[in-house]
């Protein structure tokens, strides 16, 4: 499986089980094997360094403490597309795991967000201090 002009994943280090799908489907449901789970060993595959690093610190349910990931796809009623999906789920896993977070560039409020902000907390303690006891009242 390709997942980039450089990185290949061979076919061996992926596992395929056909399991039966829950839900409602009616007696095929019942009969025949269509989900699939998939098992990829992140430790023993072939992909770099750096993707086994980044996939080990994503914070995803798919992924095991081991280092196995475990995809199950169930959403079609045939055998061959819920392992493509699978497959295409993986690769996108592995490709969310190499995106890099934008870099935050630090703003400052601009000098009317700040006369504005300062304006509104004047006004609201105007209205406080009207809402206080008067003198001669008692």
């Amino acid at each position: 499986m390709k997942i980039s002009p450089q990185i290949n994943i061979l076919e061996n280090e992926i596992r395929y089980d056909a399991i039966r799908a829950q839900g409602a489907g009616g007696q095929n449901v019942n009969k025949v094997s269509t989900a699939i789970h998939l098992r990829f060993d992140i430790h023993n595959s072939s992909l770099p360094d750096d993707y086994k690093k980044k996939l080990m610190t994503l914070n995803d349910r798919r992924i095991s403490k081991d280092g196995i990931i475990v995809i199950k796809a169930q959403q079609f009623r045939s055998q061959e597309k819920n392992r493509e999906d699978a497959l295409n789920r993986l690769k996108l896993l592995i490709l969310k795991s190499m995106d890099k977070p934008k870099k935050r560039k630090s703003t400052r409020p601009s000098f009317n967000a700040k006369k504005k902000r300062l304006d509104h907390k004047t006004k609201h303690g105007q209205l406080k201090k009207l809402r206080r006891r008067v003198n001669g009242d008692e």
